[in-house]
């Protein structure tokens, strides 16, 4: 009977990525004042990081706090305690409580009919793989959002997607203060 050793996967420093990351490491550590471990991990490929930067910093027809929503729930729905701990400080820093960002990722937003929408609309979405129920797509429409909007939200949990795999595949260090367990 053969014992399988569990993989470490390690975080790269800038000495040991690719030049073009470094500068994308200069500017993170400059605009951040620090370079997320999940950013890092992803200099391990040549272009990841800068496409994955391309895509998180692309134009989008949702406001910022909208985003949060997505990525918190998003996040829930798929066990990633980075995500959800990143997610937790922005969500804090685009003016959520602590209470409002734990009911975010319970699936609800009593304090915002709109946005309770959105978080039934992303949840669904997410649980479902694109196939969101129709109630919920109906509530999300009924609150305004329209379907530029509905684009922009697919592409938000795209996104979250993306880094939810990467760091539950990978488990490296949460260099964030770790989200409360829900």
């Amino acid at each position: 009977m053969t014992t399988t050793q569990e993989r470490t996967f390690t975080v790269p420093t800038r000495a040991e990525v690719s030049e073009n990351n470094q500068g994308i490491f200069d500017n993170l550590q400059k605009g951040l004042g620090f370079v997320p471990n999940l950013y890092a991990y992803f200099a391990k490929s040549e272009t990841a990081l800068g496409d994955y930067l391309a895509l998180q910093n692309r134009k989008s027809s949702l406001k910022a706090k909208e985003r949060e929503v997505i990525n918190l729930v998003t996040s829930q729905i798929n066990g990633c305690r980075y995500c959800q701990s990143a997610h937790t400080v922005l969500g804090k820093m685009n003016g959520f409580t602590d209470e409002q960002v734990l009911e975010i990722r319970k699936g609800s937003a009593s304090f915002d009919p709109k946005l309770d929408a959105l978080v039934k609309f992303a949840a669904s979405t997410a649980e479902n793989r694109g196939r969101a129920t129709e109630e919920s797509k109906e509530a999300f429409f009924e609150a305004g959002y329209t379907e530029a909007n509905l684009v922009d939200v697919v592409i938000v949990i795209g996104d979250k997607i993306i880094s939810n795999y990467i760091h539950n595949l990978t488990g490296f260090e949460i260099d964030f203060p770790v989200a409360e367990e829900i």
